[in-house]
């Protein structure tokens, strides 16, 4: 069963979690049964349309999904699927 990797951001909507076993054939039915087990994940990972948030990275082992076939990547039982936050901000060089 593939494991996802949950960040500390987004630990106190799953349960206080880092990680969680997910059975799923692919990103995208890993990420709804989770989303089925911790519902306030749902609106950190997915815009109202439907669609994964544009800053919402998600990596597969060491790929960046959206550079593989995005949600529709196939899934093994060893791989470790990660939930990367983009981090913003910060200040311009003077």
């Amino acid at each position: 069963m593939p494991t996802l990797k949950i960040p500390t951001p987004l630990r106190p909507y799953a349960d206080g979690k880092s990680k969680i076993k997910v059975q799923g054939q692919n990103v995208d039915e890993v990420l709804q049964k989770m989303i089925q087990e911790h519902p306030d994940l749902r609106k950190h990972l997915y815009a109202d349309s439907g669609e994964l948030r544009p800053f919402v990275n998600l990596f597969l082992n060491e790929d960046n999904i959206r550079q593989l076939q995005g949600v529709e990547t196939k899934l093994d039982e060893e791989d470790t699927l990660k939930i990367i936050p983009s981090i913003a901000g910060g200040q311009a060089a003077i």
